[in-house]
């Protein structure tokens, strides 16, 4: 699966070991979501959107606002 948390992340030029310190997460961890090495479970999910304040169906690709 892959998602838009690469985009959002550099779209508001935050590094991998910021969002990974941000969240209680390794940057290895960050890292791998990214690139689709690991799927992030419900949780997770819900911690990248509320993070970046947008919708799961944003971060998940399935709408584009």
């Amino acid at each position: 699966m892959e998602f838009r948390l690469k985009e959002l992340r550099k779209k508001r030029k935050i590094s991998q070991l910021k969002l990974a310190l941000d969240l209680n997460m390794s940057q290895n961890s960050i890292s791998r979501y990214e690139t689709g090495e690991r799927e992030a479970d419900y949780e997770t999910l819900i911690k990248f959107a509320d993070y970046f304040d947008v919708s799961l169906d944003y971060l998940l690709g399935r709408c584009d606002k």
